[in-house]
């Protein structure tokens, strides 16, 4: 699975740790998503997307992400 989060994560100046943090998990969950050497739970993922729609979109609620934008499921992927 890719992911955006370390591009967005980086827009925002987040580190891993704030973003870790946020969600609840630790830095080094936060690597291994960015990594794609780990997959995360459908809880976590969207707590994820929750964090960045809150954090780029805060003043316009008709625009926001879904998880399916941040979290790329691709069958070629090998991470």
């Amino acid at each position: 699975m890719r992911t955006r989060i370390k591009y967005l994560r980086q827009e925002l100046k987040m580190s891993q740790k704030e973003l870790g943090d946020k969600v609840g998990v630790t830095r080094q969950t936060i690597n291994s998503l960015e990594n794609g050497k780990y997959n995360p739970s459908l809880f976590l993922a969207y707590d994820i997307t929750q964090v960045f729609n809150e954090m780029i979109f805060k003043d316009n609620e008709e625009q926001y992400f879904v998880i399916e934008e941040i979290f790329i499921f691709d069958d070629n992927y090998s991470g």
